[in-house]
């Protein structure tokens, strides 16, 4: 691991030392998470993932088609049955949640983030990630901001507006700019 200078304040930025950081390890291949699980491309192929910086594959993932995508459709639109029932708060507190661990982890994920794209590790650690985490923290802001509305639009007849989750989405990562 990368050595901080000792004396950094909270509010400095991360600045590793000379060597940077420790790069991590990774699995030989990643599959698609789908439906709470790990489960392989439908066509059985994956892709190999190379580093920018050196060039060199550093993982495989999987290549996934149409049936994996429908799968990942199918397993959202299940999974959007219980979720459109869960309250403001509690999304709210989920989102929190993954800005934590992504705080938690930030070191580990800008170093894999810099291994991936080949962008600095400065750029990764100070910019990318810190803006990932305060999006996240601000749509659980948001959520619990969020409000309803009636407007009288004639003496018969009113307008509700109700907020109410409408999508589960997803992200597939890494690689997911490579064709």
């Amino acid at each position: 691991m990368a050595e901080i200078s000792a004396s950094a304040k909270k509010s400095d930025k991360i600045v590793p030392k000379n060597d940077g950081f420790a790069r991590p390890s990774f699995k030989d291949r990643y599959d698609n998470f789908i439906g709470g699980k790990w489960t392989g491309p439908a066509g059985g192929k994956y892709f190999d993932v190379v580093s920018p910086i050196d060039g060199k594959v550093f993982t495989k993932v999987a290549h996934s088609g149409k049936e994996d995508i429908a799968l990942a459709v199918d397993a959202a639109a299940e999974a959007f049955k219980t979720w459109k029932h869960t309250s403001a708060t509690e999304r709210s507190i989920i989102l929190n949640k993954v800005a934590d661990r992504l705080e938690e982890n930030l070191q580990k994920l800008a170093t894999v983030e810099t291994i991936d794209n080949g962008k600095a590790i400065r750029e990764t650690l100070n910019a990318d990630l810190p803006l990932a985490i305060d999006h996240f923290r601000y749509f659980a802001g948001v959520i619990r901001a969020e409000e309803g509305g009636a407007t009288e639009l004639d003496k018969d007849t009113v307008s509700l507006v109700i907020q109410e989750p409408r999508v589960s989405l997803g992200k597939s990562f890494p690689g997911t700019s490579r064709s």
